[in-house]
């Protein structure tokens, strides 16, 4: 039963000039709930896909879909029902084609042995040691990530690692997770590297501010490679007692690989003729007689603890035999598309008068590389799309939406501000500073930085302008930048990349879960945020930074 409310009178005014037509038009929504109620079934639902997430009752992809149907029904509960169409326009497109484009791209570039040539000159630098190797690896993933998306970066390098860690037989899992931080870590250092970033730069108000790509670059790399440097040995202590070598030999290890792969193939068969049924029986049947040989090998093995390669120069020959670059000239096809890519993404954050999304230059790579290639079986190359993935991301982005229209992303801007508003003034700017940096980093590492960056930049402006606080926009918006990005690191779905990775990753046998990435990445994160706090308090309050 509804009760009936006062009616609200609404005056309005017009005065318009030489008599002129004013065309003026007026909708009115009656909710049922208050905001209060909105933002407590927002959590809720929040809450919900997070437990379907961390416990694996049904895959992420499901529980994102599953999620956003619920916010959906909240919203129409509520009296605010969406149309298909507008549902269907609050995804995010230009990321979809983005992930495409750049998954065709390494799906042909794989095609070539490059990726198996790499992790063997990869260990070739190390010597042969494990975590000299990780460094590496590390560093080359974060400085990438400056410069490039850090989608595109775990795409490139996620195969690379894969294999390089079947080679060394390595557990690809840790080295992945650790690998993806650092992207995150890194692609917070410039106002290309991060959605979040490039939200803030391309906002015009805060460009009226003085906040503009090279002294927003400037002062954020500063930043970042003071974390990029501290991370290194925390790393080092999170990983003390992991054991990063598989407990078996390398013969078994890849023999449960052969197992699961030749699996994975029979069950993608949809047995539609009777030679499709042939084919996928005797695929059962091979693995049938995989998974017999395995028995007989797991009783005779004698486990023994893989210790770091002493003969490396010896295994670097055996090793060049076995993974070298298979197909020269579909290398030369994409090294040179791959290029044209990485230079037309430049090009875009530099020149935005071409009008070009990343997703467009993406996805007209991919078109370009496949007729290059002269790929004769398409669906193979369509195999390894991570389908999974991209609707991963779809459903995400309605479901980011549809909490926002239950107005929680609005809800914590609001109490953040209300946070600053009761300290008093002297303590004002280190408080703000704060607040504003673990309030974005914890939110970051629940909800999609990018609908949260987007919302609380008019609320950090405003903030700036009411007169009874009297702060300046450029800590708080800095503040805003290092929480965003580096709270990506929080949880598995924190940010892109890690969703990116763990889809590779998973797809090649080697799937990561939603704890075990929260086991590093959440220390990592606390404490990356906690060295970029100290050199915002640093810069703004001890050195007077942008006052």
């Amino acid at each position: 039963i509804l009760q009936l409310i006062d009616p609200i009178i609404i005056t309005i005014q017009a005065f318009p000039e030489d008599n002129e037509v004013v065309p003026l038009s007026m909708t009115h929504q009656s909710l049922y709930v208050s905001v209060e109620t909105q933002v407590a079934i927002a959590g809720i639902i929040l809450a919900g896909v997070y437990v379907l997430i961390i416990f694996e009752i049904v895959h992420r992809t499901l529980a994102a879909m599953l999620g956003s149907l619920a916010a959906l029904a909240a919203l129409a509960v509520i009296g605010d029902r969406p149309s298909l169409v507008t549902v269907v326009e609050w995804i995010d497109y230009e990321t979809l084609a983005l992930l495409f484009g750049m998954m065709v791209l390494v799906a042909i570039f794989s095609e070539t042995g490059f990726f198996d040539y790499c992790a063997v000159k990869a260990y070739q630098l190390s010597r042969g040691r494990v975590w000299p190797m990780i460094i590496i690896l590390c560093l080359i993933a974060a400085i990438l990530s400056a410069f490039l998306d850090n989608v595109t970066t775990m795409m490139l390098f996620t195969p690379v690692t894969i294999r390089l860690c079947e080679v060394l037989n390595l557990d690809p899992r840790h080295v992945l997770i650790a690998e993806v931080i650092f992207t995150n870590i890194g692609g917070a250092a410039t106002a290309v590297g991060d959605p979040p970033n490039v939200i803030i730069v391309s906002n015009q108000d805060l460009r009226r501010e003085g906040i503009d790509f090279a002294s927003f670059t400037g002062y954020m790399f500063l930043g970042i490679c003071l974390v990029l440097f501290t991370s290194f040995p925390f790393l080092r202590m999170l990983y003390w007692n992991k054991k990063l070598y598989n407990k078996e030999s390398i013969e078994i290890v890849e023999l449960k690989h052969e197992i699961l792969v030749w699996r994975q193939t029979a069950q993608r068969i949809n047995p539609a003729s009777r030679e499709e049924t042939a084919v996928k029986c005797l695929l059962m049947q091979k693995v049938l007689n995989l998974e017999s040989l395995l028995r007989k090998m797991m009783k005779t093995f004698q486990r023994q603890i893989s210790q770091e390669d002493k003969n490396w120069e010896q295994n670097i020959q055996e090793l060049q035999k076995k993974h070298r670059i298979t197909d020269k000239v579909l290398l030369v096809k994409c090294a040179s598309v791959l290029g044209v890519v990485i230079f037309m993404f430049f090009l875009n954050s530099f020149v935005p008068s071409i009008h070009l999304e990343l997703g467009w230059i993406a996805i007209l790579g991919a078109l370009w590389l496949l007729v290059l290639a002269d790929i004769q079986d398409f669906e193979i190359i369509l195999h390894r799309v991570e389908w999974a993935t991209l609707l991963f991301f779809a459903a995400l982005f309605v479901l980011m939406e549809a909490l926002a229209q239950l107005q929680l992303i609005d809800y914590i801007g609001e109490q953040t501000a209300l946070l600053i508003k009761a300290v008093p003034e002297d303590q004002r700017l280190a408080i703000a500073i704060i607040l504003v940096m673990w309030v974005s980093a914890l939110a970051s590492s629940l909800i999609d930085n990018i609908p949260f960056t987007a919302t609380m930049i008019p609320v950090l402006i405003n903030l700036s302008q009411d007169a009874d606080v009297n702060l300046p926009v450029k800590p708080l918006i800095f503040a805003l930048a290092m929480g965003a990005c580096l709270g990506g690191n929080g949880t598995l779905i924190g940010a892109s990349a890690n969703v990116v990775c763990a889809g590779i990753a998973e797809q090649h046998g080697y799937g990561f879960s939603f704890v075990e990435f929260f086991k590093l990445g959440f220390p990592m994160m606390i404490m990356t945020c906690m060295i970029a706090m100290c050199y915002l308090l640093a810069t703004h309050i001890g050195l007077r930074w942008n006052m």
